[in-house]
């Protein structure tokens, strides 16, 4: 549960919104007294109250790990490693039998390619456990697939194919949110039909002859869904971040990052040459202290003001399953003269009354948000990524973006998809199927969050959040957990080190409307028994928010001018 709004945007317990009453500070947050008392009993509780901010309660929680799991979590990557070492050495000496993971003669002279921790934890973690990445999956990936058997006679340094399928496995790793990856129902035979009429491939840019009818209506489609003036579309949604943020700032600006932010957000951040400065993940305080640092201190050496201070935020966080605290950001933003750059890959859909995203859950103004990013990859089961805003960025990134001047445009089935699936969602088909599916998905996210705690998993993220990290902590666990589900029908999505912190490994489900009650009940029993046989239930209902956690002020700067 969240803490007071008013308090997280500066350090003073009082703001002039007067949302914060009567409390206490811990880190620069204010606490209500019911917080308090809460804690004292030995259950810290988060709590929102309905303040100036929020118009209703932010129930979002992070549980300590348990000291003992620490311990044994590093005890556990030290063993391995330490083996890891024994096994080098004897490959060495050419006393290990498996020389898969050894040098070939050729290439001995060369300078290697990676780096040598990465190439030691690749050799002797990452193996052990890789069997559970890269399944090949043969149907639609919907609330049931199928998977390709195969085995490995070489310690999961390759892989053949038994020729065998596992028929009617339980999805609970796609992101397939409202159930749109599917082959049959409206949007398959609207796909259909312009694959028909349009083919496959464009071969073009959309500057050339690649502007089709299908990428104009789809345009005009996502402004209106999302109530901004102008959106374009792009072909990948990786690219839609990577290659527009260097469009949008360069040398002389700041961009203020949180450290959680995803792949495409970093490299596009990079690849900009802007100053990069991240903020603890949402965290506002630590935000606002690295704004007032930003307008007091101006840049490095020579002071002057920043050309433009650019936040870069995302709506759901894919790995914590936290919801971005946007109220506040977008108080920060407008105090201090900043801009704010949205990525819903995750939430667009997926949360929302109208599933119109994170800005549709909190209520607020779409022209609040400077750039609204997002992608077609995930709750409209496509592909690609937009961009929405003003009618003057969406103009200027038409003529100065990469990703806009050389990709190739989208597949017109493609285009055909999303726009189907979204009319589904507005209600411009004429039926409540996309309204019935956004509340279906809430209902599962908060039923399955809810049952897990219950069996006494330690779940991250807010309760509103269809992406649920279940956490494994030992590094033995991932890929046990992984196999036990597998050989029980379920295929899940485990996550370890470098992807998360290196004793924070953990599953992540990602619920879809397409479950049923029935699907999860069965998805729950099972987790259920695993959780049991792996000893993975280590909750002991202390709840500890992730603004309640120690700020130090640390920044990390990566590009000075």
């Amino acid at each position: 549960m969240r803490p007071e709004p008013g308090g997280c945007c500066c350090r003073r317990p009082l703001r002039a919104n007067g949302c914060v009453a009567n409390g206490q500070v811990r880190n620069g947050y204010v606490r209500s007294s019911a917080a308090a008392a809460a804690a004292a009993a030995g259950q810290v509780h988060h709590v929102t109250q309905n303040g100036g901010l929020y118009k209703k309660p932010f129930n979002e929680a992070f549980e300590e790990t348990p000291m003992l799991v620490a311990v044994l979590t590093y005890v556990g990557y030290g063993v391995l490693t330490l083996f890891g070492y024994l096994r080098d050495f004897l490959r060495y000496w050419r006393i290990e039998k498996c020389h898969y993971a050894t040098e070939r003669e050729e290439q001995k002279d060369f300078v290697p390619l990676y780096q040598d921790f990465e190439n030691f934890y690749t050799r002797n973690l990452y193996m052990r456990i890789r069997d559970n990445w890269n399944r090949p999956i043969c149907s639609v990936p919907g609330a049931r697939m199928d998977i390709m058997e195969r085995q490995s006679h070489d310690y999961n340094w390759s892989f053949r194919y038994t020729g065998n399928t596992i028929k009617g496995v339980i999805n609970m790793g796609s992101y397939n949110y409202l159930g749109f990856a599917r082959n049959t129902g409206s949007c398959q035979e609207a796909a259909a039909k312009v694959l028909e009429e349009y083919g496959v491939g464009v071969c073009s840019t959309r500057q050339e002859i690649g502007n089709l009818d299908k990428h104009e209506e789809l345009e005009k489609l996502v402004a209106s869904f999302l109530g901004v003036e102008a959106a374009m579309a792009y072909g990948m949604g990786f690219a839609t971040n990577s290659m527009n943020i260097p469009a949008l700032v360069s040398k002389g600006c700041l961009i203020l990052s949180d450290e959680l932010n995803h792949a495409s957000l970093v490299l596009g951040a990079r690849l900009s040459g802007a100053t990069i400065r991240v903020f603890k993940h949402n965290n506002m305080q630590s935000l606002e202290k690295l704004l007032k640092d930003a307008i007091v201190c101006g840049q490095p050496r020579t002071r002057r003001p920043w050309k433009k201070i650019l936040i870069l935020v995302e709506g759901i966080y894919s790995m914590e399953g936290s919801i971005v605290r946007l109220p506040e950001v977008i108080a920060l933003k407008k105090k201090y003269k900043a801009y704010l750059y949205l990525d819903e890959a995750h939430s667009i859909g997926a949360l929302g009354p109208a599933g119109r995203g994170v800005v549709d859950y909190f209520g607020l103004d779409p022209e609040d948000v400077d750039v609204m990013m997002g992608t077609f990859t995930k709750s409209f089961g496509a592909s690609g990524g937009y961009i929405g805003g003003k009618k003057e960025l969406i103009d200027y990134l038409r003529t100065h973006s990469h990703s806009a001047v050389y990709a190739t445009s989208l597949s017109p089935p493609v285009v055909q998809q999303i726009i189907t699936s979204m009319k589904c969602i507005m209600g411009k088909d004429g039926t409540t199927l996309g309204k019935e599916c956004v509340q279906q998905l809430a209902e599962n996210t908060r039923y399955f969050r809810r049952r897990l705690k219950e069996m006494g998993f330690i779940i991250y993220g807010n309760e509103d959040s269809p992406v649920v990290p279940l956490m494994l902590y030992m590094p033995a666990k991932i890929g046990a957990f992984g196999r036990e589900m597998l050989k029980r029908n379920i295929g899940v999505v485990v996550v370890g080190f470098p992807a998360t912190p290196i004793i924070e490994s953990r599953a992540r489900f990602c619920l879809s409307a397409a479950h049923t009650k029935e699907i999860l009940d069965t998805a729950l029993k099972e987790i259920d028994e695993v959780g049991d046989l792996l000893q993975l239930k280590y909750s002991r209902h202390r709840l500890v928010p992730l603004l309640d956690r120690p700020f130090d002020e640390t920044t990390y700067e990566e590009t000075e001018d």
